[in-house]
């Protein structure tokens, strides 16, 4: 069985939608479409470009899979090549409930039962790659049908639109698998992997306080 991965851009109230740019996602008309680019750094970059090292499959949302299907194509030889080829070469798996155009080479649509396909996916390759895709995520965190979760928080608060753990989140344990890393711009780099059990409670007047996790 392989492992699934998810990349995800999310601002200190962990908002999470269009990072990129302006018309990335328009819907409910969120106006801070790009809010990323200003705190985007060289450090970040060879950081992204590190994640993607050893990915055999992209598990992208149907919206994130239109956004790339007609910008990648287009980027091999340019400065974004090694992503850009990684990207055209792997096979990729779009989940959606329409009938999405799947022209960019390796594409195919996955099964209506979503939790069970990706299962699928996941037994065919090693290491799965979800980037962005935030309703295709909540199936997954409600599903607990990721291995690891890459997160860059950035310095900026936008009080609006869609998050990270927007409706999909159960409760869950998770660890941290390396220490966070900032870059100059303050953007932290978090990696985290889904641990067994359930939260806890306790005392923190206790003194066994810390050993209240449910597994």
């Amino acid at each position: 069985m392989g492992l699934i991965h998810i990349e995800m851009f999310a601002t200190l109230d962990l908002v999470g939608q269009a990072p990129g740019g302006p018309e990335e996602d328009p819907e409910g008309g969120f106006p801070f479409g790009g809010w990323q680019a200003p705190l985007f750094d060289d450090v970040a970059g060879a950081q992204v470009l590190a994640a993607y090292e050893g990915t055999d499959a992209l598990l992208l949302g149907r919206r994130t899979y239109d956004i790339f299907a007609a910008y990648w194509p287009h980027q091999e030889g340019g400065d974004d090549d090694d992503i850009a080829t990684l990207f055209n070469r792997v096979p990729k798996y779009v989940a959606s409930r329409g009938r999405p155009d799947l022209s960019w080479a390796g594409s195919q649509q996955l099964g209506p039962d979503l939790p069970a396909a990706v299962r699928e996916v996941r037994d065919r390759h090693e290491h799965v790659k979800v980037v962005g895709s935030l309703d295709l995520v909540q199936t997954l965190l409600r599903e607990k049908l990721f291995d690891r979760l890459d997160l860059w928080v950035h310095p900026v608060v936008l009080g609006v639109g869609k998050k990270v753990f927007d409706g999909g989140a159960v409760p869950t344990n998770i660890t941290l698998l390396e220490p966070p890393t900032a870059g100059p711009k303050g953007t932290v780099y978090l990696r985290y992997g889904l641990a067994e059990g359930v939260p806890g409670t306790g005392d923190m007047a206790a003194p066994d306080r810390g050993v209240g996790i449910t597994t």
